[in-house]
């Protein structure tokens, strides 16, 4: 079993890991330039980023559980209608997302209380970026489908070409030719099609036999399509309730002042490493629970979790200690600027502290979308993000101003593992989920 885990985790891991290599490197090239509202517009636009193409993260996420269990039954005509129904849906929502851009545009900055430049830039930055919408969710689907074959490799070679990509481009487009925000605006377009260029060579070289001679019939089959959908909008709630969290993040953020906003903007940065290092098992736990329970193995499927929690919480202690033995020399990768620094250091025992809290709730995710299981994740987002993050932060904030925005989102992550875990007995192990076994 730690065989199985490894073999998807570890290509998982050096996948994600560049994800937030990327946003490193962009948030330090911004970090470096003169005015620090450019840093801000880079949050606020990444902001309205998450919103759009984390609400369809159900492409990714949903795909990867249907297909897993489609694997494990060995249904190979349910492992291509499924690609097809998630990628026709991701054609018409990037669609959707390409016409309604300035109305999207509109209705963020209206939401985000930002300074009028912060405003300006992140507008340039969105009106450019915008346009790498089909490719992003095409490349949802295409590496979603891939773990679900229990391919962690193709995901990892992809992901890591766009993001090196993407870090030489924006380089070059910043120091090479002297833009601003808008040259990473630039260079994650380019890299984003190129990206799905890659990814469209590996499925057809390697799985063409499931791109043919599939039916629209099997495509529109009603009880799966049902679930297809059923499963997607469980997906889509759950993630508006983790987009809300961190935008309402960055926007009590920059009700604070650009400062705080620069601040808490490098200090997600950590967060977000973490949250893509554990989530290298928790890809591995989507494919090997999905196929497991495909497979109706219940006593596979339960040392599965065992392990996956073993692996999972022992790299957030890894990552704890890194940042608290390096704290004072990763947060100057970021910035330069001396009352960012400052303020950063005050905040950064939240972060310290995260990787021992957060590891616990992201395994759980994996688990959960791997057997479809996707009413009970919507329903503990739900209580998670309104029953105890909002709540936390109004009555904390008076008295601790920042300190209670990072408290807040702690017992939000505390709140997710415990409410996966009591949903665990009855959602993920009983009768309906392996039948008489």
């Amino acid at each position: 079993m730690n065989k199985q885990i490894l073999r998807l985790a570890i290509p998982n891991i050096i996948s994600n890991i560049s994800i937030p290599l990327l946003s490193s490197v962009d948030t330090a090239l911004v970090g470096r330039m003169e005015e620090v509202y450019y840093l801000g517009a880079l949050a606020v636009a990444g902001m309205i980023f998450n919103v759009l193409y984390w609400g369809f993260g159900f492409l990714r996420m949903g795909t990867t559980g249907l297909t897993a269990i489609a694997f494990g039954a060995s249904d190979k005509k349910q492992l291509s209608s499924v690609l097809y129904r998630a990628m026709i849906t991701a054609t018409v929502a990037s669609i959707g997302i390409v016409v309604l851009q300035v109305l999207i545009l509109k209705l963020a900055l209206l939401i985000v209380p930002a300074s009028p430049e912060v405003q300006e830039y992140a507008s340039i930055y969105f009106m450019i970026r915008i346009w790498d919408a089909p490719a992003v969710l095409a490349l949802f689907v295409i590496q979603g489908w891939f773990l679900g074959m229990q391919n962690a490799k193709y995901p990892m070679y992809i992901t890591i070409f766009i993001n090196i990509l993407n870090i030489l481009l924006n380089v070059y487009f910043i120091y090479g030719l002297g833009m601003r925000v808008e040259g990473v605006a630039y260079g994650t377009v380019i890299a984003q099609y190129c990206g799905l260029i890659l990814a469209l060579f590996l499925l057809f070289k390697t799985y063409s036999k499931y791109i043919v001679g599939i039916s629209k019939n099997q495509i529109l089959q009603a009880e799966a399509l049902l679930k297809f959908f059923r499963v997607s909008r469980d997906i889509f709630i759950r993630t508006i309730c983790l987009i809300f969290t961190f935008a309402f993040f960055t926007i009590q953020s920059a009700a604070f002042g650009d400062e705080i906003l620069a601040v808490n903007t490098i200090l997600l940065q950590f967060w977000h490493i973490l949250s893509y290092g554990v989530d290298g098992f928790a890809y591995a736990a989507e494919s090997i629970s999905g196929r497991l329970i495909g497979g109706r193995k219940k006593e596979a499927f339960k040392k599965a979790v065992k392990y996956l929690f073993g692996w999972g919480m022992g790299f957030g202690v890894i990552l704890s200690l890194i940042y608290y033995l390096f704290q004072n020399q990763l947060i100057l990768i970021y910035s330069d600027n001396p009352e960012v620094i400052t303020l950063a250091k005050v905040f950064m025992v939240w972060t310290v502290v995260a990787p021992l809290i957060n590891s616990f709730c992201f395994i759980w995710d994996g688990i959960y979308i791997g057997a479809t299981a996707t009413a009970p994740m919507r329903n503990s987002m739900i209580i998670s993000s309104f029953i105890i993050y909002l709540p936390v932060f109004y009555i904390l904030a008076p008295f601790y101003g920042n300190h209670a925005l990072w408290i807040a989102m702690l017992a939000y992550m505390i709140a997710r593992g415990l409410t996966l875990l009591v949903f665990a007995k009855k959602h993920l192990l009983g009768s309906n989920v392996f039948g008489n076994e």
